[in-house]
């Protein structure tokens, strides 16, 4: 039995096989309000330009909303044999209105209805992770303002280097995720062109209008060339491209509250909410929910990958290849939405550990380029040769097994004999911070400035 949706050149139906490579209802459902929403505009613009009347409009409009009604219900049943939502649409609205409803794909393709769907699809999801991705900024913008001057190492190679603020990292954070989302909107801006109208590959003959329904779902303009139209996924690729690297943001985050999180660092505490325990080791606190985070990445650049696979070398306009472009990437924007949510209940969950996290920060000497700046600004000495004293302090430092902070006047004088006591003030976390006022560093009153800047742009 053929497709009765498109057989008419068909004598028999497909083998089974070909059914089962074919058949996208498995995983297209998901984009029923899309497609509703496009079918909609459609019917309302053809009757507008007299290509169907005014009343198969309406009764069209009355059994799409029936349609979704069904769905949302959980009520309708998806067949394999119509192969895609789109069909599976068409098929049920034939069902309610009848023969009307034949009258609805006029002037129109899967191809171009499909472009139209997935990119209306996307569209959302990036308005929705835009809106994630705000509240993940609030909550680490938050905890930068209450933590402005909680003192904590920063580090390099995983090395104690200099002491910052914990405010100051989680404003780091704010900071990518400011530039994810303006690499969303930059995609969202380029995809937000109407592609319904462009058919199967070469425009229509029927005197349609594509800025009606440009409008009628809220894009800025149509597509200029219809064989680009039908053959783009560049609005998935780029979409799965800014992803993809905000989920590195989201696995460095991630990676940082695990290692904060053990028993070696102790420089935070996620409570029973984002760990687990061990089913054999009782003391185990797992966080797992951090670790998970960090995985996310490799499900998303695999989606990015595969859709760049699937597109390289495809001839224009449409191949039965774009496909397989929806799978990886609901996967991949299903796992994002869920990365970020988990980011964002353990921010705001976590709690830092004041005091390990200064005791760290006084560690390994990291107010060693204090000490060389003290030099340059006191003795005038040129910073190079400053920064052989301070290693040779440093040095002298650890055969004192002290660190600098608690090497005697006596000794640095061996070293450097104009050395005042004056240089005590310098090499203390709370002073280094405390002079990092340059525009961007970790002083008190610059973390808390920039806090409170981010906090009232993200919450205006």
């Amino acid at each position: 039995m053929t497709n009765k949706m498109w057989g008419g050149r068909f004598q028999s139906g497909p083998d089974a096989i070909m059914e089962e490579i074919n058949a996208s209802i498995g995983f297209d459902k998901r984009l029923f309000r899309q497609d509703i929403s496009g079918s909609k505009a459609h019917a309302s613009m053809l009757a507008k330009q007299g290509i169907i009347s005014k009343s198969d409009a309406a009764e069209i409009r009355k059994g799409l909303v029936q349609v979704q009604g069904e769905i949302e219900a959980g009520t309708f049943t998806f067949s394999r044999a119509l192969e895609d939502i789109h069909l599976n649409v068409e098929s049920r609205l034939k069902d309610i209105i009848g023969p009307a409803a034949g009258r609805l794909h006029t002037a129109r393709s899967r191809n171009d209805q499909v472009a139209l769907d997935f990119r209306l699809y996307v569209r959302d999801t990036v308005d929705h992770f835009d809106a994630q991705l705000q509240g993940l900024q609030v909550a680490l913008a938050e905890k930068a303002e209450v933590h402005a001057a909680t003192i904590m190492p920063g580090f390099t190679h995983l090395q104690v280097a200099q002491p910052v603020t914990f405010g100051h990292h989680m404003l780091a954070y704010v900071e990518m995720l400011a530039r994810d989302r303006s690499r969303l909107a930059d995609a969202r801006r380029r995809m937000n062109e109407n592609p319904l109208g462009a058919a199967a590959l070469a425009g229509t003959s029927f005197p349609i209008d594509r800025h009606d329904t440009a409008k009628a779902l809220g894009f800025d303009r149509p597509t200029r060339n219809s064989l680009d139209t039908v053959a783009d996924r560049d609005f998935v690729l780029e979409t799965l491209s800014a992803c993809a690297i905000c989920a590195i943001h989201l696995s460095r985050l991630a990676e940082e509250i695990v290692i904060w999180s053990t028993s070696q660092f102790r420089f935070v505490k996620l409570s029973d909410k984002f760990t687990t325990g061990s089913s054999i080791m009782p003391q185990k606190r797992n966080p797992d929910a951090a670790e998970l985070v960090r995985a996310k990445p490799g499900r998303i650049i695999g989606a990015l990958t595969a859709l760049l696979t699937v597109m390289k070398g495809l001839p224009l306009t449409y191949s039965k290849d774009m496909q397989e472009d929806k799978e990886p990437a609901f996967d991949a924007f299903d796992n994002m939405s869920l990365a970020i949510a988990a980011a964002t209940g353990m921010v705001k969950d976590m709690v830092p550990n004041e005091a390990e996290m200064r005791k760290a920060a006084a560690s390994g000497f990291s107010t060693a380029t204090d000490l060389a700046d003290w030099l340059v600004r006191t003795l005038k000495l040129p910073f190079r040769e400053a920064h052989h004293v301070t290693g040779s302090l440093v040095a002298l430092a650890e055969t004192e097994g002290c660190d600098l902070p608690e090497l005697s006047l006596s000794l640095m004088h061996s070293v450097e004999p104009r050395i005042t006591k004056d240089i005590y003030k310098v090499l203390t976390v709370e002073n280094s911070v405390a002079s990092r006022v340059s525009f961007g560093g970790t002083a008190p009153k610059n973390v808390k400035r920039e806090a409170k800047r981010w906090l009232k742009l993200l919450k205006a």
